[in-house]
Parts: structure tokens; C-alpha cells; sequence
């Protein structure tokens, strides 16, 4: 169980030299998902893969910290959080005001945008012709101004955040259960590339910018964070992870 040295202080050094906490000295205590959330996190032959798991691994570097990931359902992040056992989320976060009254954040290391997946043969081109289809969500991510932004009289089936929640609307869409599925461009388009029958109909230029987020109060651990990634930026390593992990996506910085 996480949280044995609760409260011991790291003296690791980032690009500012400051010291900061952790729960547990020299490690980054890190709450995230298993679920196939290509290309930012997914585990492949027992490896956590992607973007945000590549990004912490040279952050956690350079702060002489390791990376030890925690697998929580999405619903239950920030109250798992809050029980102050872990140092940060950091599984495609959206810094919204919502998430914001749970964690403090460091600055985005992405942008992402909504797009809507359908099958390759479907009529559906546009917001418009969501018209009294049914649209499949993640129910933990949606928004109600996101759904706003849609015709009135779709039809929404919500899927739970659990580890099988991707396949299982892959699977609806598949099977014609659902008509579209409307989510993070960038895992749409990740879905998309490895299945031919399926299409990304049309996107929503929503820019939301992702972070990571960090337990309250503890600005010392936050100041470090941004530290890094403000560095990362300026030396050209986190251009370099997003046209790894995502280069069919302009990068954002």
C-alpha cells in the first residue's frame, strides 16, 4: 500500500533547483488508467506505452524521481487524490474548472480536440447528422457543453470508465448498436488507424488543453513540474514525444 513515507521530503532537484514532496521518497506516485487510451496511454506486452507514460518516464529523470503508475477507475481520480497516498494524476486530464476544484495542475503538455467515429459506410458527415442517432460517450469524460453543441434529440448511451470500456464501444459501433462515438480526437484517430472500416466523420475544435494534476497544496512539487516541462518545451523534447506517439496531430506549443 502507497503512503508508508507520507510526508518524508524528497530532495530531488528539477530544472529550478527547488526541493519538493512526495508521498514516498524518490517516487512519483502516479494515479492512472489501464484502459486503451492509444496513442497517449496503453499497455503493450505488459509495458505501459505511449505519450503521457513517455513524457512522465523523462520528467521523473530529471527530477531523480521514478515512476511507479497506479491503475484507479476514472470515476473515482480525484477522490483517490485527495486521500493524499498519491502525488498526481496523469491520464489525459482536461484542465477544466470542474477538475480544477479537486487538483492543483501544472501547465498543458498538449491540446486536443472532439471528433465524432462512425463506420465507413455511414451517412453521418457533420454535427447535423447526429440527428436522432445514437451517440456513444465515455460517461466520465462528456461535458454538458459538449453536448450542448450537439442536435437536441441524438440519443447518448454513456459507457463507464472501466479497463474494457474501449473495446466495448469499439464493439457497439462495430455492430451497429451505437451510430457514432464522440470523444478526444486523439484517441479517435488512433481507433481509426487500426481499422479500416471505421472513420473520424468530422471534428470540433474544442483545443482543450490536458495537464497533469497534482495533489492541493503542494506547490513545491507543482513549481517542479513546470519547471521540467517548461524545459522540455524550450529544448525541443516534448515536440519530439508528440511526433512520436502523435504525428498526425499538429503539435500545439
Amino acid at each position: 500500500m502507497v503512503g508508508d513515507n507520507k510526508g518524508m521530503v524528497n530532495m530531488a532537484h528539477s530544472q529550478t533547483s527547488a526541493s519538493f514532496t512526495t508521498v514516498e521518497v524518490g517516487k512519483l506516485c502516479i494515479i492512472t488508467s489501464d484502459i486503451e487510451a492509444r496513442p497517449l496511454s496503453f499497455i503493450s506486452d505488459g509495458q505501459r506505452q505511449g505519450f503521457e507514460p513517455a513524457l512522465a518516464r523523462v520528467m521523473c529523470d530529471r527530477l531523480d524521481l521514478t515512476p511507479q503508475w497506479f491503475d484507479i477507475p476514472t470515476k473515482s481520480f480525484y477522490s483517490t487524490l485527495s486521500s493524499g497516498d498519491y502525488d498526481v494524476i496523469c491520464f489525459n486530464q482536461a484542465i477544466t474548472q470542474e477538475h480544477r476544484a479537486w487538483a492543483d495542475f501544472t501547465r498543458s503538455y498538449g491540446r486536443s480536440d472532439t471528433a465524432a467515429l462512425v463506420r465507413e459506410a455511414s451517412d453521418i458527415d457533420s454535427k447535423a447528422d447526429l440527428s436522432e442517432k445514437r451517440v456513444g460517450f465515455f460517461k466520465e469524460t462528456v461535458s454538458n457543453s459538449l453536448l450542448e453543441q450537439l442536435p437536441t434529440d441524438i440519443e447518448p448511451i454513456f459507457f463507464d470508465g472501466e479497463h474494457k470500456v474501449t473495446s466495448e464501444m469499439l464493439s457497439a459501433l462495430q455492430t451497429g448498436d451505437i451510430d457514432a462515438i464522440v470523444e478526444d480526437s486523439l484517441l479517435l484517430m488512433a481507433m481509426e488507424a487500426q481499422d479500416t472500416n471505421l472513420r473520424t466523420a468530422f471534428e470540433i475544435q474544442t483545443r482543450h488543453p490536458f495537464g497533469i494534476g497534482v495533489l492541493p497544496g503542494n506547490r513545491e512539487l507543482l513549481d517542479a513540474l513546470n519547471g521540467v516541462l517548461n524545459a522540455l518545451i524550450a529544448d525541443g523534447t516534448l515536440n519530439r514525444l508528440w511526433a512520436q506517439w502523435i504525428p498526425y496531430k499538429p503539435y500545439p506549443f
